[in-house]
C-alpha cells in the first residue's frame, strides 16, 4: 500500500501542503509579490500529488469496505478486482510523483543552437533544430523569444539563442520537457549545396539551461563585465534598427558571453542580456557546489564533433535515433515539425527510473 511504502515522503508532503495553505490564507503574504509567487508555485507543484493521494485513500477505503461486505453481498465481491487494480495503479502513480525531482523542472529555459562541422549544411541544420523547438513550444502554448541569431549566407543559423517560457506555473515546466536536448545532434542527408546527390553527415550543438523566475544567490560585479554595443542585424525592411542597440556582455572571470538584439532599445537589450547572464551564472554556481551536476552539464556540448552525438536525424531513412536510450522512430518529418512528445516521454521515463533506482 502507498501508505505503508511511502510514509515519510507523503507525510512530509501533507505537512508542507497544509503549511502552504495556511500561508496563502494569510493576507500579509500578498504584500510581498515575490514571496506570494513562490508559495503559489510550490502549492501548484504539490497539487497533483495531493490529488493522487486523496484518490488513493478513497479507493483504499472503498476496497476495505468491499472486502468486509463481500461475504454478505456478492455485488461487493464483484467490485473487488476493479478496486484492487485501481489502488495498484494509484500507488504506482503516487510512487512516480514522489520520486526525487529535478529542482528546476518548473523553470523556463534559455536554449542555444550552434552550428559545427559541415559549414552551410550545419548552419541550415541548426536552423531546422531551432524551428523544431519553436514548433514544439507553439504546440504547448509556450512563448518563444529569439534573443540573438547569427545568420549564414544561405539563411541558416551559425548560432541562435532562444528564450522559451511557459504561461503558467506547473510542476513540469519547459525545463522538465526540454532539459534532455542538450548535446550534439547529428544529421545525415543530401545538402542543398551537394550537386552529386551524396549523403553528408554534419552536426549542430544544443545547450539548454534553466531560467528561474527569480535568480538568487548571484552577485554580478559591474567591473567584471565588458559591454559592447553594435548595430542589430536583420534581413532588411522597417524592422532593421539603424542605431547601435544590440548588446554583447562578456563576463570576464568565466568567459561567458551573452548577446541580445531582439529588443528595440539598447537599455532593453542590456537588461535582457543581464537576466540571461544571471541565469547562466546561477547554473555555474550550482555546478560548483555539485560536481556531478557540473559533469552532466559540461557533457551537453564539449565540441560540436560529429562523433559525439546524442541523436541522429537520418533523412534518407526518415529515421530519428536517440542514442542515450535506444529510441528509434520513422517519422522524422513530424519530429522536425515539433512532434517531440513520444521521444521526450521516453527520455523522461528513463530519467525517472534512474532517479528511483538511485534512492
Amino acid at each position: 500500500m502507498a501508505g505503508a511504502t511511502q510514509p515519510s515522503a507523503i507525510d512530509d508532503i501533507l505537512a508542507e501542503h497544509a503549511g502552504l495553505e495556511a500561508q496563502m490564507s494569510d493576507p500579509a503574504l500578498h504584500n510581498d509579490p515575490a514571496a506570494a509567487r513562490r508559495v503559489g508555485k510550490r502549492f501548484s507543484e504539490l497539487s497533483p500529488i495531493m490529488s493522487t493521494y486523496n484518490k488513493l485513500t478513497a479507493a483504499q477505503d472503498d476496497l476495505e469496505a468491499a472486502r468486509e461486505l463481500a461475504a454478505d453481498d456478492s455485488s461487493f465481491a464483484a467490485e473487488i478486482p476493479d478496486l484492487e487494480a485501481e489502488v495498484a495503479q494509484l500507488e504506482q502513480t503516487l510512487t512516480d510523483q514522489l520520486a526525487p525531482r529535478d529542482p528546476h523542472d518548473g523553470d523556463d529555459i534559455v536554449l542555444e543552437v550552434k552550428s559545427g562541422e559541415g559549414g552551410e549544411e550545419s548552419a541550415l541544420f541548426a536552423s531546422d533544430l531551432a524551428r523544431m523547438y519553436v514548433r514544439y513550444a507553439e504546440r504547448h502554448g509556450w512563448r518563444v523569444e529569439i534573443l540573438d541569431a547569427t545568420v549564414s549566407d544561405l539563411g541558416g543559423y551559425k548560432e541562435a539563442t532562444l528564450s522559451i517560457k511557459s504561461k503558467s506555473d506547473t510542476p513540469d515546466g519547459v525545463w522538465a520537457r526540454l532539459k534532455f536536448e542538450g548535446g550534439v545532434h547529428r544529421v545525415q542527408r543530401v545538402p542543398v549545396t551537394e550537386s552529386q546527390g551524396r549523403v553528408h553527415t554534419s552536426a549542430a550543438g544544443v545547450l539548454v539551461y534553466p531560467e528561474p523566475e527569480e535568480v538568487e544567490q548571484v552577485q554580478i560585479d559591474e567591473s567584471d563585465l565588458r559591454i559592447d554595443v553594435y548595430r542589430s542585424s536583420g534581413k532588411g525592411g522597417q524592422g532593421v534598427n539603424t542605431t547601435d542597440s544590440a548588446v554583447r556582455i562578456t563576463h570576464l572571470p568565466t568567459g561567458i558571453v551573452v548577446t541580445c538584439q531582439n529588443e528595440r532599445s539598447q537599455l532593453q537589450n542590456k537588461a535582457r542580456a543581464m537576466q540571461v547572464l544571471a541565469a547562466r551564472l546561477q547554473v555555474v554556481a550550482e555546478e560548483a557546489a555539485d560536481a556531478e551536476a557540473s559533469a552532466g552539464r559540461q557533457s551537453q556540448v564539449r565540441t560540436v564533433d560529429r562523433s559525439e552525438r546524442i541523436r541522429t536525424y537520418n533523412f534518407p531513412e526518415n529515421r530519428i535515433t536517440d542514442h542515450r536510450i535506444g529510441f528509434k522512430s520513422h517519422n522524422l518529418d513530424a519530429v522536425l515539425d515539433g512532434e517531440l512528445d513520444a521521444l521526450l516521454d521516453a527520455l523522461g521515463k528513463a530519467d525517472r527510473e534512474a532517479r528511483l533506482a538511485a534512492e
